[in-house]
């Protein structure tokens, strides 16, 4: 009778902390589980704050329309956000994305700032096999390195390869001119570019594409010097003070904006440096404005989405809506990254419709052949999807140009390139000061 008790009480027990563990490991019925994996503390914090915000304004919008629809389980599913910080680092990042995919076990992520950062943690999603739509790191390394299997990850943002040469183009087709003209120079002298880049892989991503660009198209550029600088560096007056010795008529800087806005500030108001700054669209941030401040006077960005200026056309009219939607949220507007961010989870949600399941590797394949209208951004063709060798969606971007604005205190953009979006010319403050003869 003893040992028949005792069964019984060991059965129960079993019983009671399988059930616990099950419990533990289930996920809620009816949820999409999306992991956003971003930069919410350290230097990168101010992009990767917009990401996640962004995000959870798409995740609102669409459970507000009923959620997501898959038809096999004829049910519509919530989504879930499942924040992921990555610390601006790449431990933090290994450590964000570990507990994501094994602890919180999400169907997709979205997200990803920095190059360096991202990729480090790139081998945890080829061995979990996690369909990643990368919002923000902007290497080419991201899909293109053959170390690991990047099948899993998706490229939903420009590249360094695609800006760096679309930044280079624009120096030679408008800045050249308009500095050879204003100064009577000879129409073919070349334009003398400083180059200042983040040595990580984007900033190298941005050197090369720039180099590529020049001896490629045989540009009329010659680069007079290129500094690097390690992430999160404050102080740029030493390699500021070298590149106004070399007599640039132009830097562009490969930055993020709390190393961007320093950096040209620092050059003009304590160095002298009296010259046109161009920088990555990632700089297109309110927070940017504020700190470069009169400095920015004149700076060019590079862009594809801005807190303050559009495109005319759709295009315009639905970013107006998400920024009102942002504000309303969260009383501050958001940049071209959280752009991107607000749609990888439309993207996912809309891969998780078509796969009509939640099987990984079947939401990877409908990522694979994906094609939906552009959302708030402007794509080639107006469509999102993703090219078969590398799945790198494709943008069509512009070239903005700053004016200090004395009321607010801030600088605002203008877009000056190309002729079909440009709301303004391009112009060279008063105060611009050319390299040399």
């Amino acid at each position: 009778m003893k040992y028949a008790i005792l069964f019984i009480i060991i059965l129960l027990t079993a019983t009671f902390f399988t059930g616990c563990t099950q419990q533990q490991t289930t996920v809620a019925p009816g949820v999409i589980k999306v992991g956003v994996i971003a930069s919410l503390t350290g230097p990168a914090s101010n992009v990767g704050t917009s990401m996640w915000q962004s995000a959870s304004v798409a995740a609102d919008e669409i459970n507000a329309k009923g959620g997501v629809y898959v038809k096999s389980l004829n049910k519509n599913l919530t989504i879930q956000l499942v924040q992921g910080d990555d610390e601006s680092t790449q431990q933090g990042g290994q450590t964000a994305a570990t507990k994501l995919i094994t602890n919180d076990k999400v169907d997709i992520l979205v997200g990803g700032y920095s190059s360096a950062v991202t990729s480090a943690y790139e081998q945890t999603i080829a061995e979990f096999k996690v369909p990643y739509i990368v919002t923000g790191a902007s290497s080419p390394i991201i899909t293109h390195r053959t170390d690991i299997d990047t099948s899993y990850v998706f490229h939903h943002c420009p590249t360094t390869d695609s800006y760096g040469q679309y930044t280079t183009t624009f120096i030679d087709q408008v800045i050249r001119p308009s500095i050879n003209k204003k100064f009577n120079f000879p129409a073919d002298r070349p334009l003398r570019l400083a180059l200042v880049y983040q040595d990580t892989a984007f900033g190298k991503g941005v050197q090369a594409a720039v180099n590529n660009t020049i001896s490629t198209n045989n540009l009329k550029i010659q680069l007079v010097s290129q500094q690097s600088f390690k992430m999160g560096e404050s102080d740029f007056r030493t390699s500021m003070t070298a590149i106004k010795a070399a007599k640039p008529d132009a830097v562009y800087l490969a930055a993020f904006p709390n190393e961007g806005a320093p950096l040209i500030t620092q050059a003009r108001r304590d160095i002298g440096l009296n010259t046109i700054f161009l920088s990555v669209e990632n700089n297109d941030n309110a927070q940017f404005y504020k700190d470069v401040g009169q400095y920015g006077e004149g700076s060019i960005i590079e862009s594809r989405f801005s807190p303050y200026v559009a495109p005319t056309g759709a295009v315009a009219i639905a970013q107006s809506a998400f920024k009102q939607d942002y504000y309303t949220k969260w009383n501050s507007y958001p940049d071209a990254l959280g752009a991107s961010t607000y749609e990888g989870v439309y993207i996912g949600a809309q891969a998780i419709t078509t796969a009509d399941s939640l099987s990984k590797a079947d939401i990877r394949q409908a990522l694979v052949g994906l094609r939906m209208p552009q959302l708030i951004e402007p794509m080639k063709n107006m469509t999102i999807s993703f090219s078969p060798e590398f799945r790198e969606s494709s943008f069509d971007l512009w070239m903005e140009q700053l004016s200090f604005n004395s009321t607010l205190g801030e600088t605002r953009p203008s877009i000056v390139w190309p002729d079909n979006l440009k709301t303004t010319d391009f112009f060279l403050p008063d105060w611009y000061s050319p390299g040399s003869a």
